[in-house]
């Protein structure tokens, strides 16, 4: 996952000439091709080779130079200024040993609107030349096209003749983009002109009144869901009349005004009541306990009552899921610390979308009806790239969601905490820092450290004193998810040298510790996964173990070969799944057919009102099944998302218990915020539920029978979990 988000985040800067495109690679300049660019991690070579090519006489090759990589990708832009509904990319590729990995094309339509990477079709192995293709869908958001192959692992892939095409047609022969009234509204293309007055009680109140507002406009009037006005702009063009207003009386009658010019609304007559059976409600109270004027007030619940119904300009929902997608909101790339008007917006943007799309808003700790005018202050006030930056990353961890963190814009953070670390991995064993692995274990020797030791100090400060100033830095559902995230960045420096504390055989000693560039590192977030690594493997006593972190399909029908007379089988889920296995090996796992989940989702025709849907089924008695009678699904902190649904799947089996600690806390499939200055964030988009409405989002999957690692199991070199795991087969 780490990878495929990486991909989509980076933009490359290759130059593009419509007329003359260079996509059989076969024009060259100073020995690389044309209007191409790389980019990615580790270290690949990059050649543009003769005698081998597909077609013509040039074909470029991506070649792993050492184990030390990640992913590596070649790149070409071109501007979206043509119409279509579908655009595809087709190309062809021949590899040699991938593996650790995958191949394939790739194609991202910016901004930040549709991409592909063939990661769960990926290429492996070494395979003759064969034509590949990716599709995605178009809108006239887009503004560029950036495609190419890459080769994420070891090995080698050779690209040649690759291809554009818009619904089928070539793009000679594409349609002209047709602009939206919003997007021909550029009056504010190259910033807000909003200057704020003193940020007295006064005018904070107003702000929070006028965010309120605002979203319920854009969210609710018929006119703002047509797309008939670019909703950003038009913020900036009341603000500087609204920031003048003296008496509650006159800031009513703007507002007022302001609703009346959107146009007079007809009488919906088909907009229902919310519905009695909601899991949760639009939050609208502020409406009547804000002190407004009775004009005002009657003018919103109007606007309520007959609010827009169907498509919706700003949001809509992914079909099948039912999460939310933000649509149409321009992230403002070129903007990369926005002025004042901009930030502010930001926040507006924010805090509106969880408002009434946020699923788990009811299990905020704080009262989110406050956050608006807290923050309000934070966002118009950060004098720089890095306090703007900072000020979003803390109100996104408000929300207390493990998909919420700022994975985008966040450059500034990303420089201040530095790009230098140890040589080994951390992790948070009986509440202490404890080194785990080596990253490169040439390097241990250097180091003068011992897997087990603990560290107890960096730079003087405690490690526990960095936990409680970074606490709303680190956003999470739940504090070991938060202490698993804030584990990478402890030891994180801008120095290739930090001071640190540590305990090795309870004593206590100080030393300057040595460290190196990610680049130049084995690095690895969270678990380790090892090139070609097995998905299962038969234990002594006939007990059959599979790990997710290496699951293909194409292993479920050998694993129910092997596995189906199993004594038992252990699932380890204590990683991210690298396929989607919770029907297919859920059902050969479970006979007993059973409810295992439900959903709540929001509705863009009554925003704010979330509703349960029915969830699924898993579990089939067929000759097949596992004929045993114990399955033990292994998890802890790093159990996330899929990992912790597919747990879910498995322990509804009655044969199934759970064995380990607690999970991220993070359920349901994710959507995608992008907010000024090129900042992008997540949320998870719909509520995850046992049957029986039990929470899983923030309590995680909670173990049947709690297993955690300890220093002496580490120092040992043990699994204790899974040999707990083995013992409890062995002996029940």
């Amino acid at each position: 996952m780490k990878r495929s988000f990486l991909l989509l985040l980076i933009l490359s800067h290759s130059i593009f000439a419509q007329k003359n495109l260079n996509l059989d690679f076969e024009i060259l300049e100073d020995g690389k091709a044309k209007n191409w660019s790389v980019f990615g991690d580790g270290d690949y070579s990059i050649s543009y080779e003769q005698l081998i090519s597909k077609s013509g006489n040039i074909c470029a090759s991506i070649k792993s130079n050492s184990q030390n990589v990640e992913f590596n990708a070649l790149s070409y832009k071109i501007p979206a200024d043509f119409g279509g509904k579908k655009i595809k990319l087709t190309g062809y590729i021949k590899t040699e040993n991938v593996s650790s990995g995958w191949a394939g094309l790739w194609m991202r339509i910016d901004p930040y609107i549709a991409f592909d990477n063939m990661k769960s079709r990926g290429i492996t192995g070494t395979t003759e030349w064969k034509k590949y293709e990716i599709e995605l869908s178009l809108n006239n958001n887009a503004k560029t096209i950036v495609f190419g192959g890459i080769l994420a692992g070891t090995g080698k892939i050779w690209v040649d003749n690759l291809k554009i095409t818009v619904d089928g047609k070539s793009l000679e022969n594409t349609p002209k983009k047709v602009l939206t009234k919003p997007q021909l509204d550029t009056e504010f293309d190259t910033g807000s002109k909003i200057t704020f007055l003193t940020l007295d009680e006064n005018q904070i109140n107003n702000l929070d009144l006028l965010g309120r507002i605002w979203g319920f406009l854009k969210y609710y009037h018929p006119a703002i869901g047509g797309g008939n006005y670019n909703w950003d702009y038009e913020l900036f063009r009341f603000l500087p009349n609204y920031q003048k207003v003296k008496p509650n009386k006159e800031r009513d009658s703007l507002l007022t005004d302001w609703i009346k010019r959107l146009g007079e609304l007809k009488p919906c007559k088909s907009c229902k009541e919310t519905s009695k059976e909601a899991f949760l409600k639009p939050d609208l109270a502020w409406i009547d306990n804000k002190g407004l004027s009775n004009i005002l007030v009657s003018k919103l619940k109007y606007i309520q009552t007959n609010r827009h119904q169907g498509d919706q300009y700003y949001i809509s929902m992914i079909p099948n899921v039912n999460n939310p997608k933000f649509t149409n909101e321009n992230p403002y790339y070129d903007m990369k610390y926005p002025d004042a008007g901009f930030r502010l917006l930001a926040l507006y943007r924010y805090w509106n979308m969880i408002q009434y799309f946020f699923p788990y808003k009811h299990l905020i700790d704080k009262d989110w009806n406050s956050c608006l005018i807290e923050y309000i202050p934070k966002f118009i006030n950060a004098d720089s790239e890095l306090k703007y930056e900072l000020a979003a990353l803390q109100i996104i961890a408000d929300i207390k969601d493990t998909h919420a963190n700022l994975w985008g814009g966040n450059n500034k953070i990303q420089e201040q905490r530095g790009n230098y670390y140890p040589p080994f991995h951390v992790c948070f064993v009986e509440n202490k820092l404890v080194i785990d692995d080596y990253f490169n274990p040439e390097l241990k020797t250097e180091s003068g450290l011992e897997i087990g030791d603990v560290i107890t100090h960096v730079n003087g400060k405690a490690v526990e004193t960095f936990i409680k100033e970074n606490h709303n830095l680190y956003p999470a559902s739940n504090q070991p998810t938060r202490l698993r995230n804030m584990s990478f960045d402890i030891l994180r420096a801008n120095s290739n040298t930090i001071s640190i504390t540590y305990t090795h055989n309870n004593k206590s000693l100080t030393k300057d510790l040595k460290l190196y560039n990610k680049e130049n590192l084995n690095f690895y977030f969270g678990y380790k996964k090892e090139p070609n690594g097995k998905s299962y493997k038969m234990l002594d006593n006939n007990i059959g173990y599979i790990t997710l972190k290496y699951i293909k399909k194409k292993d479920i029908d050998s694993i129910k070969s092997n596995f189906k007379n199993a004594r038992g089988i252990i699932v380890d889920i204590r990683n991210y799944p690298s396929a989607f296995v919770p029907f297919s090996l859920g059902n050969f796992l479970n006979s007993n057919r059973t409810n295992f989940v439900k959903f709540t989702q929001g509705n863009k025709n009554n925003p704010g009102e979330f509703t349960f849907r029915n969830g699924r089924k898993v579990g089939i008695d067929r000759s097949w099944s596992y004929k045993g009678k114990k399955v033990v699904v292994l998890v802890n902190e790093h159990s996330q998302s899929q990992s912790e649904y597919t747990a879910m799947a498995f322990k509804a089996g009655n044969k199934t218990i759970v064995m380990g600690s607690t999970t991220a806390g993070a359920d349901g499939n994710v959507s995608k915020i992008n907010l000024p200055g090129g900042l992008q964030t997540m949320i998870s988009g719909i509520g995850v539920y046992y049957p029986d409405g039990t929470e899983t989002q923030r309590v995680g999957i909670i173990p049947d029978i709690e297993v955690k690692p300890t220093i002496k199991g580490i120092k040992e070199g043990r699994d204790e979990v899974l040999e707990k795991a083995i013992e409890y087969i062995n002996t029940n």
